[in-house]
């Protein structure tokens, strides 16, 4: 079990309409963060484009907010034009959010999205020097190897059920009505 006591935000799935919010999460991300999670640097203008194509790569995200700002996101991207039997996982957190259980939190609903897709193997790259995303990936039994200076993780999730289903339905819902309140503060703090 992950410790997320000291945790004050809540942890849910990002719509299309805020990728402003993702953008803006990664744009805060420190040289390193950065260099972690797209395994170089990166320009802003590169963030900028790659939050802008969230929902037009047919990505699943899935973000720790706290104060109406994300913090951490969890990415569960196809591999092709449709969902199939591969998928990549993809993690950033921001410097002052690590090591809080964030990103092993935000896994066990990668991993539950994947299977609840039909996904067969979910793969995780990072950079041999990320010891907290190999971490993260033993403790949901991802097998890992190392190639050329980074790490390759491949996890085998279950057969989607009646319960892997109903428990993302379920939390769809909440994150929805969750994305509205946000939106609601943002609004109310801009007016």
């Amino acid at each position: 079990m992950t410790d997320t006591t000291n945790v004050h935000g809540t942890f849910r799935k990002l719509w299309p309409h805020e990728q402003a919010l993702f953008r803006d999460h990664l744009l805060r991300l420190d040289k390193t963060s950065r260099a972690m999670r797209f395994a170089h640097g990166v320009s802003d203008s590169f963030i900028e484009d790659y939050a802008r194509q969230m929902a037009d790569a047919g990505s699943t995200v899935f973000a720790y907010v706290e104060d109406g700002q994300v913090r951490a996101a969890a990415e569960l991207k196809k591999l092709g034009p449709i969902w199939g039997n591969e998928a990549e996982a993809a993690f950033s957190v921001e410097s002052a959010f690590q090591d809080q259980g964030l990103g092993t939190e935000m896994m066990g609903r990668v991993i539950r999205a994947a299977r609840n897709r039909g996904v067969h193997l979910l793969y995780i790259s990072c950079l041999a020097s990320n010891a907290g995303m190999q971490a993260i990936a033993r403790k949901h039994d991802a097998e890992l190897r190392f190639e050329l200076g980074e790490v390759i993780g491949e996890i085998v999730p279950q057969e989607a059920n009646y319960f892997s289903l109903f428990a993302e339905a379920v939390e769809d819902r909440m994150d929805f009505m969750m994305a509205v309140l946000d939106l609601q503060r943002r609004v109310g703090l801009a007016a």
